[in-house]
């Protein structure tokens, strides 16, 4: 399974990453406009942060899906064990915890611009045929969206008495249009190819990794595959060590038409059910 690191400025660039998101569903990024001293250092805030027992009192609102999620409250599409994982959820409009800088809130401008742009670069680089099949462009799809999702997460460091079968993120795919993920702390993201066989995502400090999430797939009739990916655990040494990561979730407005069978609100909300972050009878609320 060959995802391909492009390199952001090549005049191949958007074409190769479509490409990529195409047959594997992911792509990584290098030489963004990012700054990895920012990245770094928003990394840095969230790890204090995470050593807090202040978090607690961020803990998340089931109708705004914002705020403090605790370690293990998250579980896996048709998983019954939770995820080994405490997160924050930040949207647009929510209030950054007390102790962080406001890096965060650039960070999160900075990747939403950039997550716009490489969807145009998918807009511009599929067939009319698929286009045609969309109920307005893809980078129309998230202008003022207020869904757009930071979520900073910490993996603990393995205590030895896990629950048989917990992972630190069990296999899952995204729900959204698409993912940024700046490369994380530490290894463990794995993606599985048509076969089931399963392989380590190489990410270098400062590279992005980019996949397509569920509505993009519904959105273009599975042009763009949603690729189940997952974090393992790690073995040996590493295992006392913990992870952080800090993906973005790349999301239309509740409103937009995916498909004849879903608004992206109704499949989001359908999505959070499934992996236990909404009861039944709730949904979210924008």
């Amino acid at each position: 399974m060959k995802v391909l690191r492009v390199q952001y400025g090549h005049p191949e660039a958007p074409h190769q990453f479509a490409e990529s998101l195409r047959t594997t569903g992911f792509a990584v990024i290098a030489n963004h406009p990012i700054p990895h001293e920012l990245i770094s250092g928003v990394f840095q805030d969230w790890k204090a942060w995470f050593a807090r027992e202040e978090k607690h009192d961020y803990r998340y609102d089931a109708t705004t899906q914002a705020g403090y999620f605790p370690f293990k409250t998250e579980n896996a599409k048709g998983s019954k064990v939770k995820d080994l994982k405490e997160f924050f959820h930040l949207f647009l409009e929510t209030p950054l915890p007390s102790g962080l800088s406001e890096q965060t809130r650039e960070m999160y401008t900075r990747m939403a611009s950039l997550g716009v742009e490489l969807l145009g670069w998918l807009q511009e680089n599929t067939s009319a045929a698929v286009r045609e099949k969309l109920s307005m462009p893809l980078t129309e799809m998230s202008l003022r969206s207020r869904e757009t999702l930071l979520r900073p997460i910490h993996y603990p460091a393995l205590s030895g008495g896990e629950e048989e079968g917990a992972i630190r993120a069990a296999a899952h795919e995204d729900i959204n249009l698409i993912t940024l993920l700046p490369a994380a702390t530490a290894p463990g993201l794995e993606v599985k190819d048509l076969a089931g066989n399963w392989h380590a995502v190489e990410c270098n400090p400062g590279d992005i990794v980019i996949n397509a999430g569920d509505m993009l797939q519904e959105a273009t009739g599975g042009h763009y595959i949603s690729t189940t990916h997952r974090v393992m655990n790690p073995e040996g040494p590493a295992s006392t060590e913990p992870r952080y990561s800090m993906p973005l979730f790349i999301h239309p407005r509740p409103e937009v038409r995916l498909s004849e069978r879903h608004t992206a609100g109704s499949y989001l909300n359908e999505r959070l059910r499934e992996i236990g972050l909404l009861k039944q009878d709730e949904k979210r609320l924008v």
